[in-house]
């Protein structure tokens, strides 16, 4: 019970920050001409989803020490869409199909960012046990064995949400390789088959250690840049 009860606490406050980060994060995304999906808003949006991701996995896996690292990147994002408003509305009404496009989408960067930082985590827990130095957050980490499996558990979810997204994209978009969609999709498709990969090569072959950090990783940069790499040049590069 004594060790139960500051995590019990660190989640409660978790889950309390995630409330607080909604409310003004609401009024920033609805506005009258439309959902406003700005840069900083999406980036937003994606943090408090990898955050409400990360708080609700860790009531039942051991992945709250991911936290070491989302929680910082929620609270850069957060003063970036508080400090930097960018605007670009999905104007209309939202039909489901496309809702539903866009929240697997979000669903999906959000796990593969879980990801990539549970990846980043098993290769310095791996250097550090293999240096026969495990100290410091090493040593409250869980078995290296669990913390591989968890990582493929996220990548194998966010797998299928990324396939779903792309279906549904096919089937709620007009058409996914107009010219300001070409280059999204034709990215999200790379990440696709990335992650495809990695998966197969795990079932395989066994691919685990610096050769799943190094797939996991470029599926992820390969990913955000389909998303945010579009954003910064039409938003703020082209403005």
């Amino acid at each position: 019970m004594g060790s139960g009860l500051p995590r019990s606490l660190a989640l409660g406050l978790g889950f309390l920050g995630i409330l607080l980060h909604a409310i003004p994060h609401y009024q920033n995304l609805m506005a009258a001409a439309g959902f406003n999906m700005g840069i900083f808003n999406a980036m937003s949006l994606i943090a408090w989803t990898i955050t409400l991701l990360l708080l609700i996995s860790s009531l039942t896996k051991p992945v709250e020490n991911l936290g070491i690292f989302v929680m910082p990147i929620a609270a850069i994002a957060i003063f970036l869409e508080n400090r930097y408003q960018t605007v670009h509305f999905l104007s209309g009404q939202l039909s489901s199909g496309l809702t539903i496009h866009i929240l697997v989408s979000m669903l999906a960067y959000s796990l593969f960012t879980l990801a990539s930082v549970q990846a980043v985590l098993l290769a310095i827990q791996d250097h550090h046990l293999r240096q026969r130095h495990p100290g410091g957050f090493i040593r409250a980490l869980p078995p290296l064995q669990t913390m591989e499996s968890l990582l493929f558990e996220m990548i194998a979810v966010g797998f299928v949400l990324l396939s779903l997204a792309l279906l549904s994209g096919f089937a709620f978009l007009e058409n996914m390789f107009q010219q300001q969609l070409a280059h999204k999709t034709i990215l999200s498709i790379i990440a696709w088959l990335v992650f495809g990969t990695l998966l197969w090569g795990r079932y395989r072959f066994g691919w685990r250690g610096q050769k799943a950090l190094i797939w996991t990783l470029s599926g992820f940069v390969v990913l955000m840049l389909a998303y945010f790499g579009t954003k910064v040049v039409l938003e703020l590069i082209l403005g």
